[in-house]
């Protein structure tokens, strides 16, 4: 897990490197990478991407677009969900002075929930394209490259074999990564700010074990949420993991 620092934007990272057994170079995660300096956009097309999996939603992407040159430009939308956006959580009326961490917590869980249950669709065709003969290098992202890249990002792991401890510290990493850049304009107590901002181990495991408890096993949810049996799953190992 290599971060690659940006001058003006955060959280730019590569899924390979110690501690997990994936090859660098092929799979890298991120926010939205907006208002890049030529410096940064010089960083992003030494990565050498083909492929840019985006899983914002469309007032996200359109009030941000996101062009990598010399990329496919793949949107898979997750509209955020109360737990992925702070104006849907004022939407609902539960203001900040009504709602505290702990009911904001609950949101989150529910939404992690849903990327699981209610959005595997987006999920399996992301890994339908990393396993594209072309697909690679691929680039996931969404807006902080935090819920909906961190969970898409958890997946990846899991089905190529990695420990649960190292797919929760890529997961974590967020925490010392991330400059919130997309927080700044936000009036929020800071109590109720470091929950929407921060990731939790709690929201991962919440995810988890929704899939546990709807498929049995993580195993038979990536078969048949994700599409991925044995011999895909072994295809995948081959094209990503260190010999």
């Amino acid at each position: 897990m290599l971060p690659i620092p940006l001058q003006n934007a955060s959280n730019l990272r590569d899924l390979g490197g110690p501690p997990t057994r994936l090859r660098p170079g092929l799979v890298f995660r991120a926010p939205a990478l907006i208002n890049l300096s030529p410096a940064d956009e010089a960083t992003i097309a030494a990565l050498g991407l083909r492929t840019v999996c985006d899983l914002r939603g469309g007032q996200e992407r359109a009030r941000h677009p996101v062009s990598i040159p010399g990329t496919t430009n793949l949107s898979l939308p997750i509209e955020p969900s109360v737990g992925a956006s702070l104006k849907d959580i004022l939407r609902t009326g539960q203001a900040s002075g009504h709602i505290s961490p702990a009911e904001m917590l609950d949101l989150l869980r529910e939404a992690y929930r849903d990327y699981a249950l209610q959005r595997s669709a987006q999920y399996r065709t992301l890994f339908a394209h990393v396993l594209r003969d072309d697909g690679l290098p691929l680039l996931l992202h969404c807006s902080a490259g935090k819920d909906r890249t961190g969970f898409g990002s958890a997946l990846l792991l899991t089905a190529l074999g990695e420990p649960w401890e190292v797919v929760m510290a890529d997961y974590l990493a967020t925490n010392t990564q991330w400059k919130r850049e997309i927080g700044t304009n936000f009036d929020l107590p800071a109590p109720l700010k470091e929950v929407l901002f921060d990731a939790h181990d709690v929201l991962l495991t919440a995810a988890f074990d929704a899939i546990r408890e709807r498929y049995g096993s993580v195993d038979t949810y990536l078969e048949r949420a994700i599409g991925l049996d044995a011999a895909a799953r072994a295809q995948l190992a081959d094209r990503l993991l260190l010999a």
